[in-house]
């Protein structure tokens, strides 16, 4: 399994970045990590910055991790891709009857934090029951 180091991560998202932005031959790993970099143009100047690749991004600075951020929309999409909890790409579609799919993902990754704080705090396997339960009552909330 693939477990890069805080440092690779960052490093990856920077010089798919600058190889899109160069216009050179991207692998289907960073093409997909482009396209949603382009779908948030505000993490944009952070990708170019070298000071921000090497920053540490503390709940009091008010500052969402660009890093973290793109690595939860990678990780959802292959969650997506393989029905992996079984079960998540169906309530990818019902988010998607009322939302488009990128807020869709959001909430995914939203409930995807807090399943995965929720484990860590207790010492216990990722719950993907309640997980996917988080995910299904925001497709019904609207």
């Amino acid at each position: 399994m693939f477990n890069p180091t805080r440092d690779q991560v960052r490093q990856f998202f920077t010089e798919a970045w600058h190889k899109h932005k160069a216009g050179g031959v991207l692998t289907s790993l960073e093409t997909m990590a482009v396209d949603l970099m382009r779908e948030h143009p505000e993490y944009h100047a952070d990708l170019e910055d070298p000071e921000i690749a090497n920053a540490d991004f503390s709940v009091e600075q008010g500052r969402t991790n660009p890093f973290l951020h793109l690595s939860m929309h990678l990780a959802i999409n292959e969650q997506l891709s393989i029905d992996q909890p079984p079960g998540i790409k169906a309530a990818y579609q019902s988010l998607l009857a009322t939302r488009d799919h990128h807020e869709a993902a959001h909430i995914i990754m939203e409930a995807l934090g807090e399943a995965v704080w929720e484990s860590q705090r207790l010492g216990t396997p990722l719950d993907t029951e309640k997980y996917l339960d988080l995910i299904r009552r925001h497709a019904t909330s609207r």
